[in-house]
């Protein structure tokens, strides 16, 4: 029988933005709503098309879009492998969820500001919030803005 030495562990890296086209997608937009519970044939009605880009993106020089790694943020309807537009220009605030920076690791939370406290909150019962101390290096990378779930 063979022995294999297990290679030493990695340290973490940065999540890599996903690169976002130049390119348009346009999509067909039906005129009217659609109830969650109703199907209709709306293909068959479409008015216009729209731009996704125009309709997700705020800001195009600070928005990156990233994959979602674990399961912290469930609760708030975010899973392992969603892609979540991340705005750099939004000022975050307190109830956001954010992209932050703790001591180096990445990490997407709920932000809790209060009293001079600082805290990143899971969206998963399972995990504790993170108290931001004294002397750590914290900073908000930025503000999610969509969260896209693939359905199928």
């Amino acid at each position: 029988m063979q022995s294999v030495t297990p290679s030493p562990p990695q340290p973490p890296q940065p999540p890599q933005p996903v690169f976002i086209p130049d390119s348009k997608v346009l999509l067909p937009v039906c005129g009217w709503k659609v109830p969650a519970g109703f199907p209709s044939p709306a293909a068959d009605h479409t008015r216009k098309r729209v731009d996704l880009n125009d309709h997700l993106i705020r800001n195009e020089c600070a928005t990156h879009l990233f994959r979602v790694k674990g399961d912290s943020m469930i609760d708030a309807g975010i899973y392992e492998g969603d892609a979540l537009l991340v705005d750099r220009s939004i000022e975050p605030k307190h109830g956001n969820i954010v992209l932050a920076v703790l001591n180096n690791e990445f990490t997407v939370k709920r932000l809790h500001r209060r009293g001079g406290v600082i805290k990143l909150i899971a969206e998963n019962k399972l995990y504790p919030p993170i108290v931001v101390k004294e002397g750590e290096e914290f900073s908000v990378w930025g503000v999610v803005t969509y969260n896209l779930h693939k359905l199928y």
